[in-house]
C-alpha cells in the first residue's frame, strides 16, 4: 500500500488517485536560459523513479513537466548574447534533453512550453480579475490579492499576518499588498510581448503552472511536485490562483525533493557554487550520477562530493559485477527480494532502502554463479526488474566494467591491448614465470585494470 509524504499535510499519507487506477502527476521543470546543474538532476531522476515505480504498481500515469521559456533571466541572457530568445530557449531545451537521455530519465508525456500557453494563462488571470481576485496595479502590470484568498500560506505554513511583520520585502507602490504577486507584466521595450486584455506584455511565473497543469491534467488532480525551494513562493501562489479561479482543490498529493549541497550550502546559479550535469559527466559516468542521487532519500539533502561520487561509482561496480558471467538473465520470478523491494518503495518511494535489497540480492547472487547457475539466472532476471524500476543496471555488465569511458585519459589501453596482456600473463603462469605473471597484472593495476582470476578464466574490469 503506497504512503506519500504530502507537504500539504506534513505526513505520509495512504495515496488515493482521484480516478481508481490512473494518476495525474504535473512536476515544476526548468527554466532554460543555461546548462542544467546536478541540483536539477535531482529533481528530473527524483520524478523519473516516482513516474516508473507508479507503472510498475500498475497504475495509468500521465506525467506533465513544464518548460518555462520566458522570462527576465532569458530575457537578460538572450540580449546579452545578442540573440532571439526562442533561439536561446530551444537550444538549452535540447540540452536538457540530452542530459536527461545520459540520465536515462524517460521523457514525461507532455512538456508543455510557457510560449506555447499565452491563451489558457490570459484566460485564467480573466477569470481571476473577474472574480476581483486580482486587480491592475498602477503600473499596468495585473497582480493577484493574496489577502482575498484566506487559505493563502497552508503549504507553506507561513501566515499572511506574520509575513508582513517579520519578513522584508521589496516595496513596490504599483501593489496593494507588498506581498501580492503579478500575474501579468506591461511589455518593456523592446522585449518579448503577447497581446491581452491588459495590452502587450508577458506573463508572470507563477501563473504558468497553474494554466499548464490545468490545461494537461484539469483543475484537479493527483500528485504536484518539484524542488522544496518552490514550496514558497512559487506553489503557494499555484494553489492560490488555481484554487481561486476554479472554487476547487487544486492537488491532492504536494511532493517535494530535498536540495543538492556543496559545503552546507544549497546548489544554486544565484549562489555560483553549481556544477552542470554536462561538467560532471566528464568525470563520472551518468549511471553513477544517477545511482547516487538514489542513494539518498529524495527527501534529504543530499551532499555533493567527489568522495560521494566515488563511493557511488564502486557500489555501483559491484552490482555490475553480481550480474557478470551469468549465461542468460531469465524472466523474473518474484522472490522476498521484490516483496522488500516494494515496501521500501511504498514507504515514500525510499530508494535508499530498495537500493540496500539489491545489495542483498547480489550478495546471494554472487554465491549462486557456481553453486546452483539455474537459480542464478532466476535471481539475475529478478535483479535487472528490479533496478529497471530505479533506472540502473541497464548496460551490459562487461560494457559497464570494461567501457573506455570510465577512463577519460586518452591514452588509456583499449580491450585488445589488455586482452594481449593478460595472454601474455597467461603464457608466463603456463612457464610457471611468476614473477613476470605478476608484474604483468600489477602493472596492469596501476593503469587501473584490475584483473580477477578464476578456476577457469581471467576476467577484467576498470576502476572507475
Amino acid at each position: 500500500m503506497l504512503k506519500i509524504y504530502n507537504t500539504l499535510s506534513r505526513k505520509k499519507e495512504i495515496f488515493k488517485p482521484i480516478v481508481e487506477g490512473e494518476v495525474g502527476m504535473y512536476v515544476c521543470g526548468m527554466t532554460v536560459y543555461d546548462y542544467c546543474h546536478i541540483g536539477h538532476a535531482r529533481v528530473m531522476v527524483a520524478f523519473d523513479v516516482v513516474a516508473r515505480y507508479l507503472r510498475y504498481s500498475g497504475f495509468k500515469l500521465k506525467y506533465v513537466r513544464n518548460v518555462t521559456d520566458i522570462d527576465d533571466k532569458i530575457i537578460k541572457r538572450a540580449h546579452d548574447n545578442g540573440e532571439d530568445f526562442s533561439d536561446l530557449t530551444q537550444r538549452f531545451i535540447e540540452a536538457m534533453h540530452e542530459d536527461e537521455k545520459a540520465l536515462s530519465v524517460l521523457p514525461p508525456d507532455v512538456e508543455p512550453r510557457a510560449t506555447q500557453s499565452m491563451n489558457d494563462m490570459i484566460e485564467m488571470i480573466s477569470t481571476l480579475v473577474d472574480k476581483q481576485l486580482a486587480y491592475i496595479g498602477s503600473n499596468g502590470d495585473v497582480f493577484y490579492a493574496v489577502d482575498k484568498f484566506p487559505q493563502y500560506g497552508a503549504l507553506s505554513g507561513k501566515k499572511l499576518d506574520e509575513l508582513q511583520a517579520g519578513e522584508r520585502v521589496d516595496v513596490d507602490l504599483a501593489k496593494r499588498n507588498p506581498f501580492d504577486f503579478v500575474l501579468w507584466k506591461k511589455a518593456k521595450e523592446d522585449e518579448p510581448s503577447w497581446d491581452s486584455p491588459w495590452g502587450k506584455g508577458r506573463p508572470g511565473w507563477h501563473i504558468e503552472c497553474s494554466a499548464m497543469s490545468k490545461n494537461c491534467l484539469g483543475e484537479h488532480f493527483d500528485i504536484h511536485g518539484g524542488g522544496m525551494d518552490l514550496q514558497f513562493p512559487h506553489h503557494e501562489n499555484e494553489i492560490a490562483q488555481s484554487e481561486g479561479a476554479s472554487g476547487k482543490k487544486f492537488v491532492n498529493v504536494w511532493m517535494h525533493n530535498g536540495f543538492v549541497r556543496i559545503n552546507e550550502e544549497k546548489m544554486s546559479k544565484s549562489l555560483d557554487n553549481f556544477f552542470t550535469i554536462r561538467d560532471v559527466m566528464t568525470q563520472y559516468r551518468a549511471e553513477v550520477i544517477r545511482f547516487f542521487i538514489l542513494s539518498s532519500h529524495y527527501r534529504s539533502p543530499l551532499n555533493y562530493s567527489d568522495e560521494h561520487l566515488n563511493e557511488a561509482g564502486i557500489a555501483l561496480t559491484r552490482l555490475y559485477m553480481a550480474l557478470r558471467g551469468i549465461e542468460k538473465v531469465c524472466e523474473s520470478t518474484p522472490t522476498d527480494y521484490s516483496t522488500r523491494f516494494q515496501q521500501a518503495m511504498d514507504d515514500d518511494f525510499n530508494t535508499a532502502v530498495a537500493v540496500a535489497v539489491l545489495f542483498d540480492m547480489a550478495r546471494e547472487l554472487n554465491k549462486l554463479k557456481d553453486n546452483d547457475p539455474v537459480l542464478a539466472e532466476q535471481l539475475a532476471g529478478e535483479l535487472v526488474e528490479l533496478s529497471n524500476v530505479l533506472g540502473i543496471l541497464q548496460d551490459d555488465p562487461d560494457d559497464f566494467l570494461q567501457g573506455d569511458d570510465m577512463n577519460s585519459d586518452d591514452n588509456a589501453l583499449s580491450a585488445e591491448d589488455i586482452d594481449v596482456f593478460i595472454q601474455q600473463r597467461v603464457e608466463a603462469k603456463e612457464n610457471k614465470d611468476w614473477a613476470l605473471a605478476d608484474k604483468i597484472r600489477d602493472d596492469l593495476n596501476a593503469l587501473g585494470i584490475v584483473l580477477e582470476d578464476s578456476a577457469t578464466a581471467t576476467t577484467w574490469r576498470r576502476e572507475g
